[in-house]
This record gives structure tokens, sequence and C-alpha cells, in this order.
């Protein structure tokens, strides 16, 4: 009891697919796996890891005899596109050059990037980089999260939380987590923001439903009062915020506006 164990691969094979599809024998088996592992790096750094960001989340991998096939899921497509599909096809010929076979490349768009986990994820980490305040960023994309139709997130961000010198976790958790119900659609990932006083993990976790609901965006979405910015604009500010300069820009951007954009 109290064991937690990753929600995707938990669900694998009886709610979700795999996200690698092939056969081999046994003698090609390790090579295919590592080739797997190749082409995942090799997308992660080309579109998540310099600008402009392509916000790519999700990598299937579907393999036939001679050929592989590449999707993408994006939450800016376009960039991952580029003009008239440049990208996508200088996308391809690289792939083939790492791993010797033709490859074909789709793109998807994923419509609501504030529920899912990787993209929420990764624009954590990246506020946390530029020295926001984690516990504000925490909370908004928590709450952009319960305002996108979630009906619960939950984020913890351990290591040295602010500089300090005792490293801790914190949790910021919105509504539930069934983490036991197999029917339940629960989203999960983790990504690490490096900042210059070291790493700090950052977990996701968003419960959508269950598997086949769809969802309804929450009333008051898109109807966020403006943040005053003027003299006496500390006085509406949510407490535990830090006072650094960057969550005053930070505090003007809506989460989807991370990882939104062209599409």
């Amino acid at each position: 009891m109290g064991q937690k164990t990753s929600p995707i691969g938990f669900r694998t094979g009886i709610t979700l697919g795999w996200q690698s599809t092939w056969f081999a024998p046994k003698a090609n088996y390790g090579d295919f796996l590592v080739e797997d592992q190749k082409i995942r790096k090799y997308i992660d750094d080309r579109f998540n890891r310099q600008m402009p960001k392509g916000a790519v989340a999700k990598v299937e991998i579907i393999r036939t005899r001679n050929e592989v096939n590449v999707t993408l899921h994006s939450g800016r497509p376009g960039v991952v596109i580029g003009p008239r599909g440049g990208e996508v096809d200088k996308l391809r010929e690289e792939l083939e050059g790492v791993t010797g076979r033709k490859v074909t490349v789709n793109v998807i768009e994923i419509k609501e990037p504030d529920l899912n986990a990787a993209l929420v994820g990764e624009a954590i980490a990246e506020q946390l980089s530029k020295r926001a305040s984690f516990r504000r960023t925490m909370k908004q994309f928590c709450e952009a999260a319960i305002n996108a139709g979630a009906k619960g997130v939950k984020i913890t961000c351990a290591g040295r939380l602010a500089g300090s010198e005792m490293a801790r976790t914190e949790t910021q958790k919105m509504g539930s987590i069934p983490l036991h119900t197999l029917d339940a659609d629960v989203d999960y990932a983790q990504a690490t923001a490096r900042t210059t006083y070291g790493a700090i993990g950052i977990k996701v976790w968003i419960y959508r439903g269950k598997f086949g609901e769809v969802l309804e965006p929450s009333e008051n979405r898109r109807r966020r009062p403006p943040r005053r910015m003027g003299p006496g604009a500390g006085r509406g500010e949510p407490r535990g915020g830090s006072g650094h300069p960057a969550d005053a820009g930070q505090a003007a951007e809506t989460p989807a506006g991370q990882v939104e954009g062209q599409s």
C-alpha cells in the first residue's frame, strides 16, 4: 500500500495503447529499442530544447517491415510543420539518416495544451528556470487546467526551491486524482527545471474524467480580470508571491500562452 506507480504504465495495454507498436525477432529487439530511444531523444532535442519550441508532448512509433512511421503530438504544430511543410521534410531526412530506414512523419495538434501533463510540466520548468515564484506558477497552472475542464490536477516540485539551502518538496492539488481507478483518464509527466542553484524536479498529474468522456471548459475561463500593473498593484497579489520582477511578467501571461501559438 502507498507505493506509487506511473499512471501511464499502469494503464498501458488496458485503456491506453503502446507508444511503440512493432514486432521483432529476438536478435533485432534490442536494436529497435535503442533506435526508438534515439528517435525520441532527437525529436525532444530538436523541438523542446531549442527555440522556437514545437511543444512536442508525445512521439508514437509504428514499424512495418521496411518503414518507420513517426507521429508527433504537438501543442504548436505550425512550428513543427514549418512554412509549406519544410521543417517536416527536413526532419524526415534527418530521421532517415539516424535510422537508415524509410521514415514517414505525421503531426497531430493537441487541441487543449492546458490538459496535457507533458506540456504543463515543461511550461512550469521554463518558468522556474526564469526565476519565477514556484508557488504562484504551480497555482496558476493548476487553475488553468481546472478552467480547461480537468476534474483534478496535482503538481509536485522538489529540489532547492527559491534557492534555499535545504531541498524540499512542495505540492499543489485541486480536485480529485483517482490513481487506483483504471477507468480514469489520468495524464502524468515529469520535467526538470535546470536552475543556477540546481535541478528542480516537476511531476504533473491531470485527471480528465473517465475515458471517452467529453470535457467542458469551466464557466470562468477566459474571463480572468486583467492584473493591475500600476501603483498599488501589490494589494490584489495572491499570497505566497516572492515579489521578484520575473513574477510580474509571469503573472501577465496565461499558461495556455506558453504552449499555444501558431497552429
